[in-house]
């Protein structure tokens, strides 16, 4: 144990380097083991949002409308953009690196011979963190599906479904019936569970109504309705009339403004919430990479689209800016997405694409995506394709060509926005 590193880099590296040699055996038995002897529990309400789009969003409305009304909140978040440490909320704070390196330390002592994957290791280490910091609620996002996720082996008292699309594929299956059986897996009997996607798949459905979960459905137990200025929600036993739009822009942030709202009705005795908290709550709320329009000339907006669903919800939103002379596109995929359904999606809007390679073995290289795009997109008057060896160098060249009023959109992946965000960073110091 006297060897164990020291530094938040250090551990990360470290097993980021034993990753590599455990082979992903899917299952819940040896995080539970380690679970147990971690004695890993929670002392108040935990709520679970999975989804294949929608997650953050929700997570972050329910961190913020809960913190407006004076609740401790926790959240697990992922994956990060700059720092690990965004993964671990503590009231609105990241956690710092010796209270992780800390729960790292925890993890390790009962780990024993139990092999761990990168993912596993960091989930029961925050989890083991925030359930140790005297918080009033905890809400944990999902990572890949949901059954077997190491988040799963917590039994939440309100559990999410944002939306079920098609999404790796690899791990899911490939159609929203076999995806939608995966998602509900984070769903309990006896507790609620709430999907906000308005077309449910029946194997969610059938799943929750035979373990006995208590099942709330859009359209069915809430909904919303509004106009330009505000919004409405109604849910099983509450109203919440003329609320603000959501901070967080784009056309599906009403769904999800609206799950998180149910989730505080079921919660309403435990976790009580006044009006101007909701409303406040949501005017205020922050995730960067969700449709984030930064400040300056030319308009950039930074998006983690990376399927089909997403990419669509993007395009729309982005015909909804008014005008810009070109638009220019940094985009870069995983290998294993439907990268011809989201070039597709985005086609309507792109007049210029700076395509790139991604720092991940599991990265299209951004030559197959400019053949993508050649086939994919139909022929622009000026339509311009480049390709680049990553975001940043993607992102400079289309600093160097964009108009003041043109627009930059940075999509497709996770890694995309981050190498930008990156980028920016360092060229501001």
């Amino acid at each position: 144990m006297s060897n164990l590193p020291t530094t938040l880099p250090a551990w990360l590296a470290l097993l980021e380097s034993r990753h590599a040699e455990t082979v992903i055996n899917m299952g819940l038995d040896r995080v539970l083991a380690v679970k147990e002897r971690l004695k890993l529990a929670f002392s108040c309400p935990v709520i679970m949002v999975a989804g294949t789009n929608g997650k953050g969003s929700t997570c972050a409305m329910l961190e913020s409308v809960l913190m407006r009304a004076g609740y401790k909140v926790g959240l697990y978040i992922k994956p990060h953009f700059l720092d690990f440490n965004e993964r671990a909320r503590v009231n609105g704070e990241l956690a710092s690196d010796d209270v992780l390196v800390a729960a790292f330390n925890a993890v390790e002592a009962v780990r024993g011979d139990t092999p761990l994957t990168y993912f596993e290791f960091t989930t029961l280490a925050i989890m083991h963190l925030l359930s140790g910091a005297g918080m009033d609620v905890v809400i944990l996002e999902v990572g890949l599906g949901g059954r077997l996720d190491a988040v799963n082996i917590v039994d939440a008292d309100v559990s999410i479904v944002t939306s079920v699309d098609i999404d790796h594929t690899d791990y899911l299956g490939d159609t929203r019936e076999a995806i939608g059986f995966e998602k509900a897996g984070i769903f309990r009997a006896g507790k609620t569970a709430i999907c906000s996607d308005p077309v449910p798949p029946q194997s969610l459905i059938d799943h929750a109504n035979a373990i006995g979960a208590d099942l709330w459905l859009m359209g069915r137990d809430f909904n919303y309705s509004g106009d330009k200025q505000q919004w409405n929600y109604g849910g099983r036993s509450q109203r919440r009339n003329s609320l603000a739009y959501p901070s967080l822009r784009g056309a599906n942030q009403l769904l999800n403004a609206s799950a998180a709202l149910a989730a505080l009705e079921a919660l309403r005795i435990e976790l009580p919430v006044g009006a101007q908290e909701v409303r406040t709550g949501l005017v205020t709320v922050e995730l960067p990479g969700r449709f984030q329009v930064l400040p300056g000339r030319p308009t950039v907006i930074l998006d983690v689209a990376h399927n089909p669903h997403a990419a669509a919800a993007l395009n729309q939103n982005l015909g909804n800016m008014g005008f810009h002379p070109y638009t220019y596109a940094v985009f870069g995929s995983m290998h294993d997405k439907d990268i011809d359904g989201v070039i597709a999606a985005m086609s309507e809007h792109v007049d210029h694409w700076c395509l790139a390679t991604l720092p991940s073995p599991r990265s299209a290289s951004a030559s197959e995506l400019a053949a993508k795009v050649q086939i994919v997109q139909p022929e622009k008057a000026e339509r311009t394709i480049n390709i680049f060896d990553d975001p940043a160098a993607a992102y400079a060249n289309a600093i160097s060509r964009a108009g003041e009023n043109d627009r930059i959109v940075v999509f497709g992946s996770f890694l995309t926005v981050a190498g930008v965000m990156a980028a920016r960073k360092s060229a501001f110091h």
